[in-house]
């Protein structure tokens, strides 16, 4: 994600799980339909992308399973937690993105949420799921890389 100058970001939640599961081929930053108690939970931070995905119905994609907390500070107008949500996007990239969501093993899986100049963003990734072996080598390379930083340190004492 590339700052343009006068740019303001200001990240809201991100899905740590999605790089554990998921191998991430290409992202794209998406708009989203929401409502206005939505939004002030939003700016408290009160969301999460842990088991969301992008799903593709009638050529629009909506986000399923994000967690939005209602606002405390809102009347019975609240919104409901766990509601689909639409997402924006020109529709050749729609199509492009319905082609590839087609192909056997890809997904659309949020990796982050941020306002970007007031508005909400969020940044999606077209994903392949990871087998449980290539998790187990991405657990063995962390933990090594882990190793050599704590003997680098060692070192330089």
């Amino acid at each position: 994600m590339t700052m343009n100058k006068g740019e303001h970001i200001k990240i809201i939640c991100k899905n740590r799980k999605a790089f554990f599961n998921f191998e991430i081929e290409d992202t794209f930053e998406v708009g989203i339909c929401l409502v206005g108690s939505e939004v002030k939970s939003l700016r408290e931070g009160k969301a999460n992308l842990s088991d969301s995905y992008g799903k593709i119905r009638n050529s629009e994609i909506f986000l399923v399973d994000c967690h939005i907390s209602p606002y405390v500070q809102s009347n019975r107008e609240n919104h409901e937690p766990l509601r689909e949500r639409k997402l924006l996007l020109h529709k050749r990239e729609i199509k492009k993105l319905t082609g590839k969501v087609a192909e056997r093993g890809y997904s659309l899986i949020p990796l982050k949420m941020y306002f970007k100049n007031g508005k909400v963003k969020v940044e999606m990734g077209l994903a392949r799921g990871k087998k449980t072996y290539d998790k187990r080598e991405a657990i063995k390379k962390k933990d090594q890389r882990r190793e050599l930083e704590r003997m680098m340190k060692f070192k330089q004492r």
